[in-house]
């Protein structure tokens, strides 16, 4: 069986490596891939992005089933286009992904369907934001209604900060069309976490919890990035918390779209605030795993990925055994210099190889790629080519020693420019240390 995974970023990695291992995989193509996929066994890479093209390729390999990892070509339709082409592919449709393509969207339909989400205002017209800003609370979310590459929220500690961001998205365009409209948001306090479900539209399997880190600095310092690590499990997450977040919020979620005739197949990722009552609100959904949350995740899974996929397909989710590692995976990411405002690319990456061959022989760790090319030379130099650039990922017995083994992974890669948080998992750890002591006591 040949497979397709749409995409060429570190969860599209994670995801084509983890299909391979399926025993009635012959081969995944990953359109288009980076320098991981292209050295990864069982992977090719096509230089393909256009959905035509893709169609074609699809059906001249005969590919059983496309996999699509990213957004925007979810955005574009690639779902409905490759289904009316009589072609079985994963994921949500263009209507079903608006859910993550319009911020605005999302809050409607959370309010429809009473699901628990912070209170906000949309607008179009720069003046009555500003206006808006004024009689509101200090802390304010601002985000732009689009997709923005991750640089369309923006966490406003103070007036003058959400005034800016205003500024910068509804006069300056410096997101284009993505932030033709904003909304503004209560903030939220608490611990983020990140939970993700596969859906058939009528059954839904969750799956393993985690929960990345979404500021460059440590200690939550710094601009918003697109996740520079993150671990699974996530601790605070308890059978009451995950029974509520499935009664509160996946449920209707996944009932609301049935209800207004919506198709949804594919993965749903609902970040969420759990505030410091115990009760979770829903910050933002993506229509696709999270990246860095993926890589961990790939790490834990034990089951067949491909005959989970299938059953989603099917709709006979209601069958499926899904199995996890007891053990915790985190995965660091190393970032290129200037990202996540000016990225530098092209600088070469020292002690890949010998990583790249140890980890054919040991399923306690891999290195996923993300913004990574080949030089294209004798020597197989791998090139930056992207903000986040790897994700050095690793199993452990609890949080901590996996902490501690993706590190030890980080201390063998350098890149002139990298960036790299050092306190990947510190809250879970924090967390677990907290309850052991409990139990001491």
């Amino acid at each position: 069986m040949k497979l397709l995974v749409i995409g060429g970023g570190g969860r599209e990695h994670a995801l084509a490596w983890k299909l391979s291992l399926s025993s009635r995989v012959h081969k995944v193509f990953v359109a288009p891939g980076n320098a991981g996929t292209a050295l990864e066994p069982g992977l090719e890479n096509i230089p393909i992005t256009s959905i035509p093209e893709l169609i074609e390729f699809a059906r001249k390999e005969h590919i059983a089933i496309t996999v699509v990892g990213p957004e925007i070509p979810l955005a574009a339709g690639i779902v409905d286009a490759f289904r009316a082409d009589g072609l079985k592919i994963f994921g949500p449709t263009q209507q079903a992904a608006q859910l993550e393509t319009s911020k605005i969207f999302a809050k409607k339909f959370m309010q429809r369907h009473q699901v628990p989400t912070a209170s906000y205002m949309s607008f179009t017209d720069a003046e009555l934001a500003h206006q808006y800003i004024d009689q509101q609370p200090t802390s304010l979310v601002i985000k732009a209604d689009g997709l923005a590459a991750g640089k369309g929220v923006i966490v406003a500690q103070t007036h003058e900060q959400a005034h800016s961001a205003v500024d910068a998205i509804l006069v300056n365009k410096d997101l284009g069309t993505a932030g033709c409209e904003i909304i503004i948001e209560e903030f939220l306090q608490g611990i983020e976490v990140s939970f993700i479900v596969m859906t058939d539209s009528l059954h839904i399997l969750p799956i393993a919890t985690s929960q990345d880190h979404k500021r460059l600095y440590d200690e939550e310092l710094g601009p918003n990035t697109g996740g520079m690590g993150a671990y699974s499990p996530a601790p605070f997450i308890s059978p009451d918390l995950h029974a509520q977040i499935m009664r509160n919020i996946i449920d209707p979620v996944i009932s609301g779209l049935r209800q207004e005739s919506i198709r949804y197949t594919g993965f749903l990722y609902a970040g969420l605030m759990i505030t410091e009552d115990g009760h979770a609100n829903v910050l933002e959904f993506n229509c696709r795993l999270g990246d860095p949350e993926t890589q961990p995740i790939m790490l834990r899974l034990k089951s067949d990925l491909l005959t989970l996929i299938e059953h989603a397909i099917n709709g006979t989710l209601d069958n499926a055994d899904i199995e996890w590692d007891e053990r915790a995976a985190l995965g660091v990411v190393m970032a290129a210099h200037g990202y996540p405002a000016n990225t530098r690319k092209n600088d070469v990456i020292h002690g890949l190889h010998d990583l790249i061959d140890q980890q054919k022989n040991n399923d306690n760790f891999h290195i996923f790629h993300a913004g990574t090319i080949m030089k294209g030379t004798e020597d197989n130099e791998i090139l930056t080519a992207g903000g986040r650039v790897l994700c050095a990922t690793a199993l452990g017995e609890n949080i901590k020693t996996a902490q501690q083994n993706a590190y030890k992974l980080i201390e063998k890669i350098y890149f002139e420019g990298y960036q790299v948080r050092h306190d990947i998992g510190y809250q879970g750890i924090n967390y677990q240390e907290k309850i052991k002591q409990e139990a001491i006591e």
